[in-house]
């Protein structure tokens, strides 16, 4: 008989995963590094025509002390595929209301996880380790080296800095146009300059 817990025993630790993978810290959170960067290039319909790689792709993972990002955007679209671990994404589109929705990347497909997530050009995305597995990990601090997410990212076209902007404390409001609801947000984004 199957253990049902078995693929736990097939997560790498996160600090074996950060130095195999030499990931670096991400000015969103977690971790992180380009893999690959396709040298074809491609005028971007999200960015006014500038040309573009046609593909960036990079490793990203949240870990039990580096569990939470804070909300940014990206003009081109991103896939996230999971490798292992699960995450919670919080997706703002832009519109009066916004639209907010929330995603778990994960392995459990019969509870609602997905394996891959699609977000679109200009969504405000956020992800963080769940609450109850990071509560876990500090019940149980053996499981703090394996609790964490890490995903693959393809952004096409290729990421390029000048097409992310990070989420401020304006700017969330004015997102909201006035509403109320902003507040629920505001832990998660970027002070003004």
């Amino acid at each position: 008989m199957a253990d049902k817990n078995k693929y736990l025993t097939y997560k790498i630790p996160n600090p074996e995963l950060i130095k195999q993978l030499n990931l670096l810290k991400h000015p969103e959170g977690g971790y992180f590094v380009e893999t690959d960067r396709q040298e074809e290039q491609i005028p971007s319909p999200y960015a006014d025509k500038a040309l573009r790689s046609l593909a960036t792709t990079i490793y990203y993972l949240l870990t039990f002390d580096d569990s939470d990002g804070v909300f940014h955007m990206n003009k081109s679209v991103t896939m996230h595929v999971l490798h292992q671990g699960r995450a919670e994404y919080t997706l703002i589109t832009p519109g009066n209301p916004p639209r907010v929705e929330t995603k778990v990347i994960g392995p459990n497909i019969h509870a609602g996880e997905t394996l891959q997530l699609l977000v679109g050009s200009n969504v405000w995305k956020k992800s963080r380790l769940l609450p109850e597995d990071v509560s876990a990990a500090k019940a149980d601090p053996t499981k703090q080296p394996h609790t964490g997410c890490l995903i693959t990212e393809v952004v096409f076209p290729g990421f390029h800095w000048e097409d992310h902007a990070f989420l401020t404390e304006s700017g969330l409001k004015e997102l909201w146009g006035g509403q109320p609801g902003w507040e629920d947000f505001l832990p998660f984004v970027r002070k003004d300059a």
